[in-house]
């Protein structure tokens, strides 16, 4: 791993396509390929990016520890590149991977179960959109 970001090797045409943040960097999100269920998000920038396109496992960029970092090479839980696509303005990376063991530092299977802020059955959902469609003018299915 390196202290500093290096000269990127990732495709121009990819490359140019990009919009990052100011420090340079895409959110990335990592999704169990065949369950759909998200596992976490880092960061890439157009290096780790390209790593995470040619070896097939996911390389991230900490910006805590301002280093490259590639999933599993400490834990074992590893995540095999599957699929990886841009979203519609280019500004998020979607990486769905075959995950071995826990994506979450700490060692749940994802990051997102552990503090969940809402859940609501079809009822509770279909009013929820209803009361938003109403408030906006708009049909719920235009939400």
């Amino acid at each position: 791993m390196t202290s500093t970001p290096q000269p990127s090797r990732l495709d121009p045409e990819i490359a140019a396509r990009l919009k990052r943040s100011p420090d340079g960097l895409v959110p990335a999100i990592a999704q169990q390929y065949d369950t759909g269920e998200v596992l976490m998000l880092g960061w890439m920038d157009d290096e780790a990016l390209h790593r995470t396109l040619t070896t097939g496992r996911c390389t991230y960029w900490s910006r805590s520890r301002r280093e490259y970092w590639v999933k599993g090479d400490t834990s074992g839980h590893v995540q095999r590149v599957r699929s990886v696509a841009l979203d519609c303005d280019a500004d998020t990376v979607l990486v769905k991977v075959d995950q071995v063991g826990a994506a979450c530092h700490t060692g749940a299977r994802t990051c997102f179960d552990a503090d969940v802020l809402v859940t609501r059955d079809d009822e509770a959902a279909d009013a929820a959109a209803a009361a938003a469609a109403a408030d906006s003018g708009l049909p719920a299915s235009d939400q």
